[in-house]
Parts: C-alpha cells; sequence; structure tokens
C-alpha cells in the first residue's frame, strides 16, 4: 500500500534479490541474530542463508552498483563475521558458511578499491588468526581455501594489509606454513602454494622477514618431513618385490615429486638470502646424510656411520630425481662435485667447510639427518618474539679463500665457479691441473661415490640398478646449471661441453657390454635401458656430425647391431603381423621419442623388473612376454641400433620408414593420368553421402580422384590409403558392390577398437568391373606387402634366397623332387621331411631360438617369376612313379620290357619337345606374374650345422645352390640346365616302368 523508505526499508524483505533495499534486509536480520542460537530455537539456518545472500549482492554491487559495497563498509560488516566467530558453541555449521562467503568475495570481487576496504580495519587478519575447530574437516578445507585466495591477492601494494613490519607480525603466512605436514593432501599444495605466491611479492622487508624469522625453522621442518617421506618410499619397495603395493607406491612417488618442484620453484625464484638458506638445509640434511651415504654404503667402508639410509636403488632414483628437476646452480654444481671428485671427509664436520653456503663457524656442522630440536609453531613463537635471526646472531666469520678450497678440491668452489677455468684466482698450475685434467688418464682413486656408481653398471642378470645408473649419468649431462669443466675432469660430456676430444672409456666399454646384452635373445635387458644408454652415449661421443669414437669400440657397438640383426631374422615371417608390428614400432618410436624426466618418474621402476603385461606398466619398461612381444623388443632394439650406427658413422637413413611420405600421393594433389587404368565407381559413405570418383591403383596407394576442370585427362585426388590397410569385401546380394575399409595404422600399445580412415561401399558400372577392381587391389595389397618384405629383408641382410632373387628353375625344381623320391623308394637315410633337410631347427642347434608361431607358417623365400602358362606346366600330372612303400614288385618278363623299349623312346620324343617350349619360355621368365614362396621355415642362427645335417642340406640343394651362389644364370647355364633336367626326366619315367 505504502512504499517503506529509509531506515524502515530492512524491515520488510524486498522483491529484488540485487538491490540496496535486500542488503538492509540482511543487515537487519544480522543485527537480530548475533548470537547462534541451538537446540529448540536454532537460528543456524538463517544465518547461513543470509551470509550466502550477502555475498550474492555483494558481487552483484561490485560489478552494477557501488553504493551496495557503501552500505556494506558503513555498517562494518564484518564485525558482524568475527562476533559469530568467538561464540564457541559449536557453531561450526556457521562458520563454514562465513568461511566460504568470505572466499566467495575475495575470489569474484575484481575492484581494487573495494578490496581495499575489505582489507581495511585488520578484520581479515583476526579472522586469520582466530582458533578454529581443525578437527572438523570441512572446517579445514574452507579455511586453507580462504588463505590460498587471499595469497593470490598479495602485491606491493596489498602486502602492507597483512605483514606489519613495525610489530613483525605476517599471519597469512605464519599460520599458514604451520600446516605443511598435514596429513591432506589437499591442505599440503595449498600451503606450497601460498608460500610461492608470497616469495613472489617483491618487498625487501617482508622477504627479510620471512628469511630471518621463519626461513630456517620451516626449512629444517620441511627437510625432515620430505626425509621420513623417502624412508616410506624405501620400506614400500623393500617390502614389495610382488607388485603388490605398486598404487600406494605410485603415490609416495608423486608426492615426493611434488616435494622436489616446490623446492625448485622457490630456487627458481633467485631470492639469494632465501636459496643459501635452503640448500644448506638440503646438502647438510638430506643430500649428504641420506643419499650420498647410502649410494656409497654397500661398497665403500666408511668410518661414519650413519642412521638411518635406504637402499642403493632409490638413492639413486632419488640423486636422478634432483638433477632432472633442479637447475639451482650452487647446489646442483656442487652435489654432482661430491659425486665425482668428492670422499668420505664429506660426512666430517671439516668436510663442511667445502660446501657451506654462508662463511659462519655455526654453519659448519657434520652433516646429519636429524630432527630439529622444536616444532615448528613453537620455533616461530620463539624466533617472532624473541627477535632471534640468524643475521642478528653469531656473527663471526672466517674466510675460505678460494685457493684453499680448490686446493681440496682440484676446482675452486662450485658455489662462485667462473665460466672460464683461466679467469679463476688461482695459480698457474693449478689451471694448468684444472685445463689439462680432461686429457690426463681417467683414475677412480679417492672417488668413493664414483666408484660406486661405475660398480653399479656391472650387469650381472638384470638391469634393475643399471637403469638408474645410466638415469643418474644422464641427468647430470643433461643439467644445464652443471659446468663443461666439472663433466670433462672425469672426461664425460654434457649439453654444455663444446669440445669434446677424448670421452672416458672405462664408461664407454660398461655402456657397450650392456647394449651388447640388450642384444641378445630373450635378454633381461629393458628397451628403456637401452634408449638411455644410447641417449648417454651419444652425448659423450659425437661432435657436431661427427664421432669420436675409437675404432675398437666402434667395431663392439657393430657387433651388437648384428647381433640384433641375427634376432631379428628369426622373426622375419610372410605373415602380415610381422609387417604390421614392424611399421608400428618405427611410428611409435618415432612419435614417442624418449623423455627421460616423464620415464623416470614412473614408480614401477623402483620395483624388480617384472615381464606380465598384467601388472599395467608399459611395454618398453618391463621385459617382454611371450614370443610376439619378443619380436616388438626385437623390432625396436634393431631400429635403436640401426640409428646409432648411423649416427656414429654420419650415414643418412635410406630405408626407413619403408613408406615415404615424399613419394606418396596427397589429397589434393593434381595427377596426370593418361594411360592410367581407371574403373568408374561411386562411393557411397556411412553418412548416406554419393559421390562420383574413379578408382586409381598405384604401387603402395589406393587412389580416388575426379576429373581435372582445366586439363583434359588430369585428376585430382580426393582420397588416398595406403594398400597394405586395405579390406576389400563382396556384397553378396549385389554383384556390382564391393564394401571397402581401409584401416588406420595404429601401434601396439593402442588401445580400443581403432576408427577406419574410410569405410564405404562401392558400386560399379557393371559385375565384370567390380570383379576387375576386387581382383585389381587384392592383387596390388600382396604386391604392395611383398615389397616392403623385401625392404625389410635387404635391411636384415638375408641371403639371397630369402630377398629378391632371380627366378629358380622349375625345371631343377621337379628334378630336386624327383630325386628325393627315388631315395625314399630305395631306402635311403634320406627319410626327413624337406623342412628338416633344409634349415637345422633351432632347438637342436643350441642357439636357445624357437618359433614365434606354428611352423606351418610360411617364411618368404625366393620370390619365382612365374608367367600362368609355366604354372599349367608345373600342374601338369608327371609321369607314373611308385607312390607306395612296401608294395611288392612282380618280376618284369621279356614281353614288357619290349613294351618299357616302346615307352622309353615315346618318352624322349616328348622330353625334345619340352625341351624345345621350355627354351622358349625361359626368355619370358623375368617379367612379374606371380610370387610363390617356399614352404619350409628358415632359421639363421650364428653356430655351424652339424655334420648329419650339413650333408644332408648339401644333397638336398644340389640344383638349388646355382640360385643362392649368384642369384642370377647366363643363357647357356639354363639351357644347360633345362637339357640335363629333361634327360633326368626322360630317365626317370623309363626307370619307373622297368620296375613296375
Amino acid at each position: 500500500m505504502f512504499k517503506p523508505r529509509g531506515f524502515f526499508s530492512g524491515i520488510w524483505k524486498p522483491k529484488n534479490p540485487h538491490s540496496l533495499d535486500h542488503l538492509k534486509y540482511l543487515y537487519s536480520v544480522l543485527s537480530k541474530n548475533q548470537t547462534v542460537t541451538g537446540m529448540c530455537k536454532s537460528n543456524k539456518n538463517l544465518l547461513v542463508e543470509t551470509l550466502r545472500s550477502i555475498a550474492e549482492i555483494l558481487i552483484w554491487g561490485d560489478q552494477n552498483d557501488s553504493s551496495v559495497f557503501d552500505f556494506f563498509l558503513e555498517r562494518n560488516m564484518l564485525s558482524f563475521f568475527l562476533k559469530i566467530m568467538d561464540q564457541k558453541t559449536g557453531n561450526n555449521f556457521v562458520c563454514v558458511q562465513l568461511l566460504q562467503t568470505l572466499n566467495i568475495l575475495f575470489e569474484n570481487i575484481r575492484n581494487e578499491t573495494s578490496i581495499y576496504y575489505l582489507l581495511s580495519n585488520n578484520h581479515v587478519n583476526s579472522i586469520i588468526i582466530h582458533k578454529f575447530d581443525f578437527s572438523d574437516e570441512e572446517v579445514m578445507a574452507y579455511y586453507i581455501s580462504f588463505l590460498k585466495t587471499l595469497s593470490f591477492r598479495l602485491n606491493k601494494h596489498t602486502i602492507h594489509f597483512f605483514y606489519n613490519e613495525h610489530t613483525h607480525d605476517f599471519p597469512l603466512y605464519t599460520e599458514a606454513i604451520k600446516f605443511f605436514n598435514h596429513s591432506e593432501s589437499m591442505v599440503r599444495i595449498a600451503v606450497r602454494t601460498l608460500s610461492l605466491n608470497v616469495y613472489k611479492v617483491e618487498d625487501d622487508a617482508m622477504l627479510k622477514f620471512v628469511t630471518d624469522k621463519t626461513a630456517a625453522p620451516y626449512f629444517s621442518n620441511l627437510v625432515w618431513f620430505i626425509g621420513n617421506h623417502i624412508l616410506d618410499i624405501d620400506a614400500c619397495v623393500r617390502n614389495d618385490a610382488d607388485h603388490q603395493s605398486l598404487n600406494r607406491l605410485k603415490d609416495l612417488v608423486a608426492e615426493h615429486l611434488d616435494h622436489l618442484h616446490y623446492i625448485n620453484d622457490i630456487l627458481c625464484l633467485q631470492i639469494e638470502s632465501l636459496n643459501m638458506v635452503l640448500s644448506e638445509h638440503l646438502l647438510n640434511r638430506l643430500f649428504i646424510p641420506l643419499y650420498m651415504y647410502s649410494l656409497s654404503r654397500t661398497t665403500v667402508q666408511s668410518a661414519e656411520d650413519l642412521k638411518p639410509f635406504v637402499s642403493p636403488v632409490v638413492a639413486l632414483f632419488l640423486l636422478c630425481q634432483v638433477f632432472l628437476i633442479i637447475a639451482h646452480v650452487p647446489l646442483v654444481r656442487l652435489l654432482a662435485w661430491i659425486i665425482v671428485a668428492g670422499d668420505k671427509e664429506v660426512f666430517t664436520e671439516r668436510g663442511a667447510t667445502l660446501y657451506v653456503s654462508s662463511p659462519k663457524k655455526k654453519s659448519r656442522v657434520k652433516p646429519s639427518f636429524i630432527a630439529p630440536t622444536e616444532s615448528l609453531d613453537k620455533s616461530l613463537e620463539n624466533r617472532i618474539k624473541g627477535n632471534d635471526s640468524d643475521s642478528e646472531s653469531d656473527t663471526e666469520v672466517e674466510v675460505v679463500s678460494t685457493s684453499t678450497v680448490s686446493q681440496l678440491t682440484l676446482l675452486p668452489s662450485p658455489f662462485h665457479l667462473p665460466g672460464d677455468p683461466t679467469d679463476m684466482s688461482i695459480s698457474d698450475e693449478e689451471k694448468l691441473r684444472l685445463t689439462g685434467a680432461a686429457n690426463t688418464d681417467f683414475s677412480l682413486t679417492d672417488r668413493p661415490f664414483l666408484a660406486a656408481l661405475f660398480h653399479f653398471l656391472d650387469f650381472s642378470d638384470n638391469d634393475y640398478i643399471q637403469l638408474f645408473s645410466v638415469a643418474l649419468i644422464y641427468a647430470m649431462q643433461m643439467n644445464k646449471g652443471i659446468n663443461k669443466e666439472l663433466l670433462n675432469s672425469v672426461q664425460f660430456h654434457g649439453i654444455n661441453s663444446e669440445e669434446k676430444d677424448v670421452y672416458n672409456e672405462q664408461l664407454l666399454d660398461k655402456y657397450i657390454r650392456l647394449i651388447t646384452a640388450g642384444c641378445q635373445y630373450a635378454s633381461r635387458v629393458r628397451l628403456v635401458t637401452v634408449e638411455l644408454l644410447i641417449a648417454s652415449l651419444k652425448l659423450m661421443v659425437v661432435k657436431g656430425k661427427e664421432s669420436i669414437l675409437k675404432d675398437g669400440q666402434l667395431a663392439a657397438l657393430e657387433g651388437a647391431r648384428e647381433d640384433s640383426t641375427l634376432i631379428l631374422r628369426n622373426f622375419y615371417k610372410s605373415e602380415e603381423i610381422f609387417l604390421d608390428m614392424f611399421e608400428d614400432e618405427y611410428r611409435e618410436m618415432i612419435k614417442r621419442p624418449i623423455n627421460v624426466e616423464f620415464v623416470m618418474s614412473d614408480a614401477s621402476l623402483l620395483l624388480p623388473p617384472t615381464g606380465t603385461p598384467l601388472s599395467g606398466i608399459e611395454f618398453r619398461k618391463r621385459l617382454p612376454c611371450g614370443e610376439v612381444e619378443r619380436a616388438r623388443a626385437a623390432i625396436r632394439t634393431f631400429f635403436l641400433l640401426r640409428g646409432l650406427s648411423n649416427t656414429l658413422q654420419s650415414r643418412d637413413e635410406n630405408i626407413l620408414p619403408l613408406s615415404s611420405p615424399d613419394s606418396c600421393v596427397r589429397t589434393g594433389a593434381v595427377l596426370d593420368l593418361n594411360n592410367s587404368d581407371l574403373l568408374a565407381v561411386t562411393v557411397e559413405l556411412k553418412d548416406g553421402t554419393r559421390q562420383r570418383r574413379f578408382l586409381v591403383v598405384d604401387t603402395y596407394q589406393m587412389i580416388l580422384v575426379e576429373p581435372d576442370q582445366h586439363r583434359l585427362g588430369w585428376g585430382v585426388a580426393k582420397y588416398s590409403g595406403f594398400l597394405q590397410d586395405l579390406e576389400v569385401a563382396s556384397d553378396k546380394e549385389d554383384s556390382r558392390r564391393l564394401y571397402i575399409t581401409v584401416h588406420k595404422p595404429t601401434s601396439g600399445s593402442a588401445k580400443g577398437t581403432p576408427i577406419p580412415l574410410l569405410a564405404a561401399t562401392f558400386t560399379f558400372d557393371d559385375h565384370i568391373r567390380c570383379m576387375a577392381a576386387k581382383q585389381k587391389l587384392t592383387k596390388a595389397r600382396t604386391k604392395a606387402r611383398n615389397r616392403k618384405m623385401n625392404m625389410i629383408a635387404r635391411m636384415l641382410e638375408l641371403p639371397g634366397n630369402v630377398g629378391p632373387a632371380a627366378p629358380a628353375s622349375p625345371q631343377a625344381t621337379l628334378a630336386t623332387l624327383r630325386q628325393e623320391q627315388r631315395r625314399n623308394r630305395l631306402g635311403s637315410n634320406f627319410n626327413t621331411t624337406p623342412t628338416q633337410r633344409t634349415s637345422p631347427s633351432p632347438r637342436n642347434s643350441g642357439s636357445g631360438y624357437r618359433p614365434m608361431f606354428d611352423s606351418t607358417l610360411r617364411v618368404p623365400g625366393s620370390a619365382t617369376q612365374l608367367k600362368p602358362r609355366e604354372k599349367q606346366r608345373l600342374r601338369r600330372p608327371s609321369p607314373r612313379r611308385d607312390t607306395g612303400e612296401g608294395i611288392p614288385l612282380e618280376p618284369i618278363s621279356p614281353r614288357r620290357r619290349e613294351h618299357s623299349s616302346s615307352e622309353e623312346r615315346r618318352m624322349e620324343e616328348e622330353g625334345a619337345v619340352a625341351r624345345r617350349d621350355r627354351q622358349r619360355g625361359s626368355v619370358e621368365l623375368g617379367r612379374e606374374a606371380e610370387t610363390s614362396f617356399e614352404t619350409t621355415p628358415t632359421w639363421y642362427v650364428d653356430s655351424g650345422l652339424s655334420e648329419g645335417s650339413r650333408s644332408g642340406t648339401e644333397e638336398g640343394l644340389v640344383t638349388t645352390n646355382r640360385q643362392i651362389s649368384g642369384g642370377s644364370c647366363s643363357s647357356a647355364d639354363n639351357q644347360s640346365i633345362n637339357n640335363q633336367s629333361a634327360d633326368e626326366l626322360a630317365t626317370a619315367a623309363s626307370t619307373d616302368k622297368e620296375e613296375s
């Protein structure tokens, strides 16, 4: 009836929730409910709804009406929030909504003036230091989220609302870091994010407070927490040899990597005073007493007995992660110096003079992994209230000169190492020793940590610890913070090395032994180890495009490459799976080159190597299981060794990939189709669209073209797909239609059903053209695959009878069969199958190989080119011969002898006619018509044949030796073979008649 105005407008609830009147109404509700009540007359729900509405209308007012925010500040509504929090009558439900309201406000308000108003009067700091009930998980979650949101508002203008320089009070930071070791990972992550946001603010007074008052207690407790986390990782590795607790181990490793990335983020801020405190605690309380001691404990007798310790595998893993993640120059340079040049004194107080970050006597303490003397809460309280800091006490300094340090280490202090060794303030003799260190003989004397690292590279049964040893060396080579002089002193070369004249031959010998062990059948060296070895080896010996590797070691690597080739020969099959695996592995290797940081973060590598795919471990990180996976491993190893050989000998790859992208027709290419076989076809896709195209079959591709509108006889390619991935099926209901599917090439690690590149129905003009198209596509697919198999055979350096060879003489094959059958009739010892005669079984040769598939599967043998007329001649029934064994023979009568002599004359006349026909047909044998393969699987072993099998092979392959030895025959040789075979054929026929 009457519209309320002024103060009384807060009595009635307005209809518009987004208005100043609505905020006045909410203010009246808070005024009347300042005390939280429970039980019967509970107002908790009303307060929660009121707080939620206040956040909503304030965000609306920030963007639309500034008077809304003015009223909120005038009435000092934040004071109501404090009054509600101070009540101890179980108001967690209201506190959760209050924290959520504040979080929403600071996260969504964009006006800087509004932010300043909210932060004024110190109400926010009062809320931060309020003693909430953190046993309630919901209260804890919203509280830490509120603090993190406030930290994103920190800058050089707003920092003064949180940090009081006069009272040394910074509650946002000091209250947050107390939860650094909370049981919930979300809380720990929020604390790390908040601290980084604080360190990023460019305010000298605040950073001085953080360094002097909080850095030492916070970092000491943080390092102790990380160390205990590492002990949990070690316990999980020791007690889980069967991969039963792999998920827990993955969580522990992921948390540890988060800690390392957090440390690296702090170091990358380049706050020198903060970095020195952090580096000192890391070295004295973690890296040296836990990492380095555990590394050398099993191989070096030390006078210091430091406890606790971890296994060498875990120690190598931890050091590897340090060099892969952290790039802070003073820290990684000093840690690398300890590994390559340090001795046992690093565990003593005297050795601490070499790596302390500050020159104070107080800093020189014996490295030890011990707990802080007091908790973080107490330590912060004592330092802040007691005005205690490192910078204000213990100012006595003992300067350690650079020359003194260099005498102990042969290198100046890694904290202040210049780029050029000639610029160092040391004597000329020391300069000469430093610059010439790379040219002297390498020795492991007085290098206990480096000696332990070399000891772990010795191969015994598997590559469990060797993988981490190689990874640590590679991580040091790739770390940009490590200076080249340090690596050159031990003849290691990394990405910072410019001059590579010599290399560490002792290390290379161990690398080559591991690579050679990985090229053996059923090797227990995983693919990831071989990849890391090759990557580290290239960094060490490849200079530009040339190699400095010595001939003896190059020959050893070439021997390993030949071993990998020999292994792969035994998996060479005519079945489609071998060609698909070969191309898939190459495609996968090019698509996903090794990422060392990602690979080494896999927790499964910390457990002993396993071979079962049921563990869920990636293929190259475990041992192969079954013959198919052994074939994949042999293929990948062959690629790796072939690439290494080409790099070391400065050769370019000229065969891989088998299908060169440059020679393939791409969509949109304009083609000259004059004198080409074209078949008109209507292509119907799955979505129902119909297109008129012309089908063209290329060497490796099926192409669909449409006529070019500008040039007659030319066409534009609208689709191209590889023939080897083609699948053709006829339509049983319509003889003019074909179902064409072009599958997408996928690697063996791909999951799910791959989507085909093309799935369409081809409709031709009549059934004759349809049959012609199907026959052409099928034959072209077979030829394309055979061409690629022949290319693989050339790479594997297979003998001529397996790779492409000259056409074999069909008469020679028939003569061989006749001789074998005659031996069988006469009861000779040659009673084995042709397969057993032609190739020794790998089971009996002692080589340890066994076939990947069933022995009935065929291996590509000599590709014999036959004309259709020759095939008919081969299918012509041979003269009658005895096929039975043990059938009684009748005596031959004189009458039958006369009949036999007439039959001999008739057979000689037919043999003469056959010789003339064969001489005419021998000219056409070189033309391509059809490929036939031998049906016997061929095995290639490096061991010699036994005497029995060798003699059987020599007698069973009399006629085929001509083809193997030369690969081609002259016309005179062909004619002599034909004549001899025809005579043997006629003689054998007459002998059969006489015996019958």
